[in-house]
């Protein structure tokens, strides 16, 4: 028993047991959530189904029979109440500046429910290149024709939500938690208040990350990783800037590029499911298993390479590289719609697609624009950090007992579900948010939930997306990576 090789063949043999027999409650026994950056359902989906079809860029003529959205409507267009009216953004603009997606400066935009503020509150900081009133901007479907066209063929929700205002830490550590309160510090002046993040920080348990990088904090709540592993379902957080170690050592500081973002992945903020040395898988067919050195975080190599060598685990969350991510600035529509493309036509020709699941949402709004108040289902009246309601409620009295600097439902985000079982040219009405993802993983395997306040607990399903009742169309959608037309349905 002491030969590693036997010892590494018996683990293997065991992953692959577990893989075998966990049950599902659902037909779908694989899950992948693309999670991209930083845009709001009206930046994206304002005007669908309708795009303006100028000449020289990629056309999109909805299917007759496509339902509408609640979105961009012409009085919205035409006397918003923002200083700054809506207006289209082509594909010679795909480059944005970033704009302000602060806990409380997303509050303000909101304005009470006015939703009238945007510009003064969620804008880029005004200069040559980014102008007054950029946040009132969107596209259609001849920028982001991908995702109208993914839109078209598969599901789409236009009552999806970010769970808090606030940004990119936040939204990661929801889809995987519902949480962002910790216990192992209270209060760091403008990055925690009350035990709560209120901004981006930095991941606590990882060897890339020091004071000098930013502010480490570690999250001591259980997260869906916690859940996966308690029944030996294999999973991962794969990372495409993720950088590893070449061996079993850990990782020197020296070799973390600068283009990681522990941000970007959010298991190595808790202790349970962190890479902490940057570990390398330890072979193919361990990857995703508990048994892995890696502990479940990888590049997005390592996910290719489990399934081609047909150990694709049964939960998979895909994070791309900086470049590819949609985040304004870092990123534009055009190259996070070719990283899109190229995986979701690549996962359509895995033999696991006919039982398959893709979700893909964003962890923030960016600021960007969007009409619809958040429904707020959590309640926080920090003067210091809550601004939604002004100086009277803040966002609303929360209940004896609850974590504060929570405030949320957060703005609308997009949300799609590709798969063969997913409703065709559907829009879902259901109301939704980021841990509506961690409660589908949880009641798909029968998991249970988090608990200590998590917002899985009063998460909605979407469930609706699907439709389980008939056989899966067998139909893939193959589109061009460049234009986001469609190239072929087989």
């Amino acid at each position: 028993m002491n030969n590693p090789i036997r010892r590494m063949l018996i683990a293997s043999c065991l992953a692959g047991a577990s893989m075998a027999l966990a049950q599902t409650t659902t037909p779908i026994q694989h899950v992948v959530v693309i999670f991209d950056e930083n845009n709001s359902f009206d930046h994206y989906f304002g005007t669908y189904p309708n795009a303006l079809n100028p000449q020289g860029e990629p056309a999109f003529i909805a299917a007759a029979n496509t339902p509408t959205v609640n979105g961009l409507t012409p009085a919205l267009l035409a006397q918003n109440p923002n200083s700054v009216q809506p207006y289209r953004l082509d594909r010679s603009m795909a480059s944005t500046c970033d704009n302000d997606n602060h806990y409380a400066d997303e509050q303000k935009a909101y304005h009470a429910g006015l939703l009238d503020k945007f510009p003064e509150n969620t804008n880029a900081t005004v200069s040559s290149t980014c102008p007054a009133g950029l946040v009132m901007g969107y596209y259609d479907g001849n920028t982001v024709t991908g995702l109208w066209n993914y839109a078209q063929n598969f599901a789409l929700s236009d009552n999806f939500f970010d769970t808090e205002f606030g940004t990119t830490v936040m939204g990661h550590l929801n889809v995987i938690s519902g949480q962002t309160h910790t216990t192992s510090v209270q209060t760091i002046s403008g990055k925690v208040a009350n035990g709560s993040v209120i901004a981006n920080v930095e991941a606590g348990f990882d060897d890339c990350v020091t004071t000098a990088t930013g502010t480490p904090v570690q999250m001591t709540s259980k997260n869906i990783g916690d859940l996966l592993n308690a029944k030996n379902i294999t999973w991962g957080w794969f990372y495409a800037d993720f950088p590893q170690s070449t061996n079993s050592q850990p990782i020197a500081f020296a070799n973390c590029p600068s283009t990681y973002n522990s941000h970007y992945d959010p298991f190595q903020y808790y202790k349970s499911t962190s890479n902490i040395h940057h570990l390398p898988p330890s072979s193919p067919a361990l990857i995703g298993t508990s048994t892995d050195q890696a502990n479940h975080n990888y590049t997005v190599n390592d996910f290719w390479t489990a399934a081609n060598s047909g150990s694709l685990p049964a939960v998979t969350f895909i994070k791309a590289s900086k470049p590819q991510t949609g985040h304004p600035s870092d990123s534009t529509p055009l190259q996070e719609q070719q990283f899109l493309v190229q995986t979701i036509n690549a996962l359509q020709q895995l033999p696991q697609w006919k039982s398959m699941a893709i979700l893909v949402t964003y962890d923030d709004s960016d600021g960007w624009y969007d009409h619809v108040m958040p429904p707020i289902v959590n309640q926080s009246n920090d003067p210091a950090q809550d601004a939604l309601l002004g100086s009277s409620g803040m966002c609303g009295a929360p209940v004896a007992g609850a974590y504060l600097d929570r405030c949320g439902y957060g703005t609308r985000l997009p949300f799609l579900v590709i798969s063969p079982y997913a409703r065709q040219n559907y829009v879902s009405h259901t109301l939704t948010d980021l841990t509506s993802i961690t409660r589908f993983i949880e009641d798909n395997w029968d998991l249970g939930r988090l608990g200590d306040q998590s917002f899985d607990a009063m998460a909605g399903s979407i469930l609706d997306s699907f439709d389980f009742t008939s056989a899966p169309h067998t139909k893939k959608v193959i589109l061009n990576a460049t234009t986001g037309e469609v190239v072929g349905r087989k």
